[in-house]
């Protein structure tokens, strides 16, 4: 596969599922659910230009670092002590996939509505926490070191699960009150189609081609643990 992929045989989005196969990683268990890469920043221009290296994201830097300002308390997050010393050190208290994170993004779409609500104690989760726009989702991250979400697959081919099609009452943000509905698509996304089109075409793109590497080696490769791990400031939980 490794070959295929490196003499352009296969596609990104191929390799990339064929690695999280062999990882073990499959839609059956939300716990271990596929994960795919944030690739892009740039989620306000009017346009996307793919030849320009600055909308893409730094794809050598876990997801939490990937703002610089939050290098500094990642780093004092790894460096607090354990006083009991029961608990081995980490950059991250949380991780870059999990259940909760994949119903988040799947919140429109059942069976995750469903899982979702009982996660919740049989209700919706509140607005301001709901997945509801791609552009503020990316803003959180840059904001906020302890979200380190990645992405899912479905963000390259399921333009439904950004549509609200079953109509569910998602409640209202706080500050806006704007209702919360079809998710909010980037400025140079015109549809959930075609925001998948582009979102794809960034994934095939020379730029990722180029440096998806960096970001294997982050979650499927040797920065995963040890030292290398220590230095890239990927160590988890």
């Amino acid at each position: 596969v490794f070959q295929k992929w490196v003499n352009r045989e296969i596609s990104n989005f191929d390799y990339l599922i064929q690695l999280n196969t062999m990882a073990g990683r499959t839609y059956n268990d939300l716990a271990q659910y596929p994960v795919f890469p944030w690739i892009l920043r740039d989620y306000t221009s009017e346009e996307l230009d793919l030849n320009n290296p600055a909308v893409f994201r730094d794809l050598s830097k876990p997801i939490g670092v990937v703002n610089e300002k939050n290098a500094k308390t990642v780093k004092e997050k790894y460096n607090f002590e354990d006083p009991l010393g029961m608990i081995d050190k980490f950059h991250y208290g949380t991780h870059y996939s999990n259940a909760a994170g994949v119903m988040h993004y799947l919140i429109r779409v059942e069976p995750f509505t469903t899982l979702h609500i009982q996660l919740q104690s049989g209700r919706f989760d509140c607005a301001d926490r709901q997945f509801h726009s791609i552009p503020a989702a990316w803003q959180a991250l840059m904001d906020n070191p302890n979200d380190v979400k990645e992405l899912i697959p479905e963000f390259f081919y399921f333009p439904e699960f950004l549509e609200n099609q079953n109509g569910f009452n998602l409640g209202q943000l706080q500050m806006s009150k704007e209702v919360v509905n079809d998710v909010v698509l980037p400025k140079w996304a015109h549809s959930p189609e075609d925001f998948i089109y582009k979102h794809r075409k960034a994934l095939e793109s020379e730029y990722v081609s180029a440096h998806l590497h960096e970001w294997i080696d982050l979650i499927f490769g040797y920065k995963q643990r040890g030292p290398a791990a220590v230095e890239a400031l990927n160590v988890f939980y």
